[in-house]
C-alpha cells in the first residue's frame, strides 16, 4: 500500500486512479502538511469526486 505522506508525485503518478495528480498532491502535503485521512484528498485541486476506490491502493500512515 502506498502511503501519501510519503509517496513522491512519481510513485503516486503510477496508481492508475491517481495518474497526473502526484504533483499537485504532493505540493498539497508541503503546504498544508500530512493527511489525516483519504477525505482529505478531495480538498487537493482537481481530486474532488475521484477517491472512490482508492482504498486498499493507499493510505496515510
Amino acid at each position: 500500500m502506498l502511503d501519501l505522506n510519503i509517496a513522491t508525485a512519481e510513485e503516486i503518478d503510477a496508481v492508475p486512479a491517481l495518474k497526473g495528480h502526484g504533483f499537485e498532491i504532493v505540493r498539497y502535503r508541503e503546504e498544508r502538511g500530512r493527511f489525516d485521512s483519504l477525505r482529505q484528498l478531495e480538498e487537493v485541486p482537481g481530486m474532488a469526486g475521484k477517491t472512490d476506490g482508492l482504498k486498499g491502493e493507499v493510505g496515510v500512515g
